[in-house]
């Protein structure tokens, strides 16, 4: 079960595809349970077991090709 649930702002998620993408990208981390991509606003919800490692999941979503730009 989720201890933490994190929001995000990530540009570049504009398309079904594009959210498919971060959401397998983020759900491959160990302590993600669920990911949640609001293609209208960029936001990008996280649902861990442990604390988010920001750093980690910045790289991930910069690694598929979008742009991390921290909490919201």
């Amino acid at each position: 079960m989720s201890a933490f649930s994190t929001t995000y702002k990530v540009s570049g998620v504009n398309s079904g595809h594009c959210k498919a993408i971060v959401t397998e990208a983020l759900r491959g981390l160990e302590s993600v349970d669920t990911v949640h991509v609001e293609i209208s606003t960029g936001l990008v919800t996280v649902n861990t077991r442990t604390e988010p490692d920001d750093a980690l999941i910045s790289t991930t979503i910069d690694d598929a090709g979008y742009d991390f730009h921290g909490r919201a």
